[in-house]
Parts: structure tokens; sequence; C-alpha cells
């Protein structure tokens, strides 16, 4: 019997932002009659949902015309980091049977950023794992375990170092042809700091961003009297000062960390965060059953078949504006599991992470607060 478990990360508006992986467990409150502005679309086979809780001049049409520019952003990436849109530049060269492309700078920018992880984990991240996951269709409603020939030849072509990047030219090669690119542990959280930049620029003070499992807040919760007292007509104090002072009045955002296979119904844990990111990877986001036995999407470049290790989900805090590296973080630590993983957000600074083991326990590195979920 096959099993399909796909989660498309449906996600309930403004009090409770969940995702499969990360739960917001509570909502801004404000003395005014302006209530956050919430929208969701769907880019990289996620639902994107952006709140904007707090602005300058804030009002349901300066929120939404802000939303609907941060959403243009995520079309205009998914057009050069999609594997699978016709024509992206990641498409590109993948099709290229080993010619240069040309390719955006931010693409280039983005795949610099992958090599970097793949020579932190000595190619256990590798996002030139596409030919192997092509043989895996977790949208399928019989889905079906590929044969091992088929994965053993997939892996031949898993190897980063094929990747050939002349930043003078802005071009990528790829010296075995063979050798597919896929973004999909790192492009979310590249998008994700990218609209948090871009709504900052748009005098955003409060809000948060969710593709998937990776969030990102700009600043914190608005106090009770933010928004009717500062910024107003009465208001006669400078931009900064404003500014200041709606960052006095914030207090935390709160992220729950769901619990594997709950159906986004449990919470293992609650994290506060103002201006910070989190990303989750886990793998119970996407996966189906087979005679029983469970085969999720992170693989394993040596086998081509899911990695098996102590870890169902891991759960990595950074600061805003660092959600790419939180990204990769944590598809890595998944891979690595909970002890090699460990000491690797150790030896880093400015992260912290959170693993959920098989047996339900969680650990955390030193620096991680979760508090208990209520």
């Amino acid at each position: 019997m096959n099993k399909l478990n796909h989660k498309l990360h449906l996600l309930p508006l403004l009090c409770a932002l969940l995702s499969s992986v990360l739960l917001l467990t509570s909502c801004a409150s404000s003395s005014t009659d302006q209530e956050p502005v919430t929208k969701q679309s769907y880019y990289f086979d996620t639902i994107v949902q952006l709140t904007i809780y707090d602005m300058h001049d804030m009002s349901h049409d300066n929120a939404d015309a802000a939303i609907n520019g941060a959403f243009k952003l995520c079309s205009s990436y998914e057009q050069l980091l999609s594997k699978t849109v016709e024509g992206s530049d990641i498409w590109n060269i993948n099709h290229a049977k080993g010619s240069p492309v040309t390719v955006d700078p931010e693409t280039i920018e983005v795949v610099e950023k992958g090599i970097e992880y793949s020579d932190l984990t000595n190619g256990r991240f590798d996002m030139t794992i596409g030919k192997a996951e092509d043989l895996w269709d977790f949208h399928s409603d019989d889905p079906k375990v590929p044969a091992k020939a088929a994965l053993a030849e997939a892996v031949q072509h898993v190897d980063y170092h094929t990747i050939q990047v002349d930043a003078n030219h802005n071009t990528i090669t790829l010296s075995d042809p063979e050798t597919e690119i896929d973004l999909g542990g790192i492009a979310k959280g590249y998008i994700a700091d990218k609209v948090c930049e871009y709504l900052r620029q748009q005098r955003v003070t409060s809000a948060i961003i969710s593709l998937g499992g990776n969030i990102e807040t700009i600043g914190g919760k608005p106090g009770e009297e933010q928004r009717s007292a500062i910024g107003s007509l009465f208001d006669h104090r400078s931009e900064e000062e404003q500014d200041a002072a709606r960052k006095a009045a914030q207090t935390n955002f709160r992220i729950g960390i769901e619990t594997p296979f709950s159906d986004r119904k449990e919470v293992s844990g609650v994290v506060d965060i103002t201006d910070g990111t989190m990303v989750t990877s886990g793998v119970y986001e996407r996966y189906f059953t087979v005679d029983g036995k469970d085969y999720h999407h992170i693989l394993d470049v040596n086998t081509g078949y899911p990695i098996d290790n102590d870890v169902l989900g891991v759960t990595i805090q950074g600061a805003a504006g660092h959600s790419v590296d939180c990204d990769a973080l944590s598809t890595t630590c998944l891979i690595l599991g909970s002890s090699e993983g460990s000491k690797l957000i150790e030896s880093l600074k400015g992260y912290e992470a959170a693993f959920i083991l098989r047996d339900g326990s969680m650990v955390t590195t030193s620096g991680m607060k979760v508090a208990p979920a209520k």
C-alpha cells in the first residue's frame, strides 16, 4: 500500500501563522482600528504568507501595496532560481549539456553560497543532487521507490565540484553535462532575506515573512498603543525617533516548533524572536509510505536514498538577514544528525539549533532557548 504525504503548508491567517515546521503562537494587538494585513501566494512549490503589522503611514492600502511588491520579487526570483521553470537560470544551466550559461549575478550569489556550505560539510550538503531527486516523485498519487540501479547511476553525477563559476563574466558551467543543480535547500532562505530587505525599504517596522519552513521577522510584535501614538499627526518627532519608539514598544514574536507528524496540530516548544529568522527542515515535510516504510525527500548524496539517522526535524535560529544561512544549515544538520549537527552549529557564531529526535525528545545547542509549549 502506498500512502502520499505532501504538505502544502496551508497557513491560518493572522493569529496563528502555521507552516509544516513552524507555528506563530500569538498575534499582534493594537489599540487602533487598523488590523494587520496578511496575503498569500504560491512560489517555489511553497505557500508564501506575508503579514505586515506596522509600517510608516500604516494603512491597508499601503501594506497591501508593499506585500504585492514583495510577491513580484518572489516571482522574479522563481524565474531565476527554480529548477522546474523553463528558461530560468537554473533550468538553462541544467539543460546546457556542459556549455557555459550567462546568468544573473544573484544566481551566482546563491550558487556560491551553496558551494560554501558544500565545502563546510565536505559535500554532505550538495545542490547537485538534482538528478537523484528526479527519480523520486512526492507529488504522485501512486508513488514508487526508484530502482536501485537508477539511483546508483544518478549519484555518479552528484558532485558540486563540477560547478564552475565565472563571476567576472557571469557564467556558470557544469563540467559534467549530466549533473543537475537544485537550489531547494537554500533558495527560499535567500528569497526570505530579499523580501525582508525590500519590506524594510518600504518602511515596514513589524512583519512576519513565511516561506514554508522559513520564517523571518521584521522587528517584533507591536505594543498595545504603538500605532495610535507613534507616527500620528500629533507626533512631531523625527522618523528616526519614531522608529526608536516603535522598537521600544515592541515585544517578541512567539514561534512554535511543530511536533513531527502531528499534521500541524501540536507544538513541541516555543521560541521568542525579534528581528530574527528561524528555519526548519524535517523528514515529515514531504514523504510517502510504501509497504509500511516511509521515504522522505532529504536524500543521501552517496546513495540517492533518504537519509536515515536519529533526527526527525531541525530548527535553526539566527539574526534577520541570515535566513539563507539558516536554510542551508537546517538541511545540513538534518543530514548530519544531532551529534555532528550540534558540533557544527556550536562552531559557528550567531546560530543556534533545536533537534527533534526519533524518540520524541528535543536536544538544543547551548544558546537555544525553547520554552515549553502551553
